[in-house]
């Protein structure tokens, strides 16, 4: 994308390509978060005193003897400190408790707690990439409220010499920042409480100027209304997206964008690649001793099965009871 190059008095003095950080989608989830993390980082931790509303001496007994008690008088259990007495009969008022006139806070804030936000580099980087592109889109510019010329988006040239307030306001006007100026120079009464804590007003804001070594201009447009200027390499999502909100109307500088080509500002550097190692000669496997022949087997003669053994013939026997009467019989026969 190309932009033309206006001097301070509105004269064209060429084009300029712009660099390849306005090319990247407007994301405006990753501007949010972004300018929640820088505006969380740079609050200031505010809390109660630990002792404050303990500093009472608000012992109160239940005890039913005991000296300072409250046993026996139809009086609630509330912490309460003595004022005046006479003898056991004590004028207390109640103390320490939250509920009681100058006692403690009940959860009151706590100076420890962490109010800072963390969010990756890479992240960040795309989100100021993605502010990049939402400024030079002249449909948000205008969405957002800005008054620019119908010339907008351009680069300016020459701003950089300028050490006057009146030198600078005199180029805006010329470039045809007029009713811009106007708009920003108005102020309101803040609503709520903040009025009273040093912020009475607010107004709006207005012009963002980005140079490259520009440190006369930053001093001369100090002055001049809702107008900040910032060098090329301190510019963050807040700057660019104020209220989380895309599309603030910001002149870049031509000696700026020079600076962001050569720096390359923004850019997600990637990971450097690694040198290749020399491939080491793979060494040849050392040659295995040589075995001995193997002898040839001999066969073993076969072995011949020895014959089967014959079972013998089964004995005769006769029952017992028969034998018993031929034994009687050889004996009868042998008596006679």
């Amino acid at each position: 994308m190309k932009l033309a190059v206006l001097d301070t008095k509105n004269a064209k003095k060429g084009e300029v390509e712009l660099p390849q950080q306005f090319s990247e989608p407007v994301r405006e989830d990753l501007i949010t978060r972004a300018v929640h993390a820088l505006q969380a980082n740079a609050r200031q931790a505010y809390g109660a005193d630990p002792e404050a509303g303990k500093r009472a001496s608000a012992e109160l007994s239940r005890r039913r003897r005991k000296y300072r008690g409250s046993y026996g008088f139809g009086m609630s259990r509330v912490p309460r400190k003595i004022l005046s007495r006479r003898g056991t009969r004590m004028y207390m008022v109640g103390a320490f408790a939250p509920g009681t006139v100058g006692g403690r806070r009940a959860h009151a804030p706590k100076a420890s707690k962490k109010w800072s936000q963390k969010i990756n580099t890479r992240e960040n980087r795309k989100a100021i990439r993605s502010a990049l592109a939402a400024t030079v889109d002249a449909s948000l510019v205008k969405g957002r409220g800005h008054k620019v010329p119908d010339s907008y988006p351009f680069v300016i040239d020459g701003f950089d010499s300028l050490a006057k307030t009146v030198d600078v306001k005199k180029a805006l006007l010329s470039l045809g920042f007029k009713d811009e100026l106007a708009r920003a120079s108005k102020t309101k009464t803040r609503a709520g409480i903040g009025k009273m804590r040093g912020r009475k007003t607010k107004r709006a804001t207005s012009l963002l100027l980005v140079t490259g070594n520009g440190a006369g201009l930053k001093k001369a447009a100090k002055n001049v209304a809702g107008v900040d200027v910032v060098s090329v390499n301190e510019l963050n999502a807040e700057l660019l997206a104020p209220g989380t909100h895309p599309g603030r109307a910001t002149l870049f500088t031509k000696n700026a964008l020079a600076l962001m080509t050569e720096k390359k500002l923004f850019l997600d550097a990637g990971k450097k690649p690694q040198a290749a190692k020399p491939k080491e000669a793979k060494k040849a496997p050392a040659a295995a001793p040589k075995k001995a022949p193997a002898k040839p087997a001999t066969k073993a003669p076969a072995k011949t099965a020895a014959p089967a053994r014959k079972s013998p013939p089964p004995k005769k026997t006769q029952p017992k009871a028969e034998k018993v009467m031929v034994d009687k019989e050889k004996t009868t026969g042998e008596a006679a």
